[in-house]
């Protein structure tokens, strides 16, 4: 369990409501433990969820620590909320092309979805209720829990953004990209290892690639996340003119089940990685190295297409 705001409550994770007395805490504990308990068909990965789910709510304490704020791992330990702004709050601006020690970057990371989160949990909160602070943690938890991706998606976005940013001047990256598709791809950038369409993601929950795709609990039905990263950066460099390199999608470091990378290496979506987000700055420079040798280009040209022809959102 995590403090994403993407992540399952400790309540949710425990099947019952926030409201709930500690008698009733107490049994869904014991319930939760037995159906997930691995010796019983149970997933290891749910089992260890409840259990720190109990840890951040099972005594009055830590349960009034948490419900009043706190992080999961505060709660677990009992200490107080820090107090001042929530920190999803910090909204990160574009990164500056001033300094000769950064990346070029345009756009507004996080923008979007940040928009949607304030729209959406302004109306789920009712009109003429009082929001001073819409990114109250306690609030943000209450809330439904596509709201809450959204701001988790608006956070991983301006992590990404900052860590390329910090790649150096030989990047430029581009943020919230319309495609003719309707997508947006969260991040284009262009380096020495060619040009890659990026996507922040964070569902909550772990997920893994199988047969080309990511699957996940927390993946809605229906959803492919890759094939439609992979169908925008086609359809977007088609109508530049430019060829991606290939594709990476970004992932909280505790979210890939088996390792911290997975390469889709055939089929429709070859070339395309899904890796943990402390390995972005290493495949950024290296590129998506996937059969053929590295495609020979002239970033300048490159560059001057995408500056433009990119429509940022």
């Amino acid at each position: 369990m995590t403090d994403s705001p993407a992540s399952a409550t400790p309540y949710e994770v425990l099947g019952i409501a926030p409201s709930a007395s500690g008698d009733e805490l107490r049994r869904a504990y014991r319930r939760r433990l037995r159906e997930t308990h691995p010796d019983t068909g149970g997933s290891p990965a749910r089992f260890h969820a409840v259990q720190a789910a109990w840890q951040a709510v099972g005594d009055p304490e830590s349960r009034s620590a948490y419900d009043r704020g706190a992080s999961t791992a505060s709660a677990r330990t009992g200490s107080a909320r820090a107090t001042g702004p929530s920190p999803w709050g910090a909204r990160a601006s574009a990164p500056s092309t001033a300094s000769s020690l950064k990346a070029r970057s345009y756009g507004h990371p996080g923008g979007q979805a940040r928009e949607r989160f304030l729209t959406l949990i302004r109306e789920w909160a009712g009109r003429g209720a009082d929001l001073s602070d819409p990114y109250e943690p306690s609030l943000v938890r209450s809330a439904p829990r596509e709201i809450r991706w959204l701001l988790g998606k608006a956070l991983a976005e301006e992590q990404t953004a900052r860590s390329l940013s910090d790649l150096g001047m030989g990047f430029t990256v581009w943020n919230d990209v319309a495609t003719p598709t309707g997508f947006t791809i969260d991040h284009i950038v262009l380096g020495p290892a060619g040009l890659l369409a990026v996507s922040s993601e964070d569902w909550g929950e772990p997920v893994r690639l199988h047969r080309g795709e990511l699957t996940g609990d927390a993946i809605p039905d229906g959803e492919q996340p890759v094939r439609d990263l992979v169908r925008a950066a086609r359809k977007l460099g088609k109508s530049l003119g430019v060829t991606f390199d290939g594709q990476v999608i970004v992932v909280p470091d505790d979210a890939l089940v088996e390792a911290s990378s997975e390469s889709i290496e055939r089929g429709r979506n070859a070339g395309t990685l899904v890796i943990a987000r402390s390995r972005l700055s290493a495949v950024m420079r290296s590129g998506v190295s996937i059969g053929d040798a590295r495609r020979r280009f002239d970033a300048f040209e490159v560059r001057t297409r995408l500056q433009q022809g990119v429509h940022l959102v």
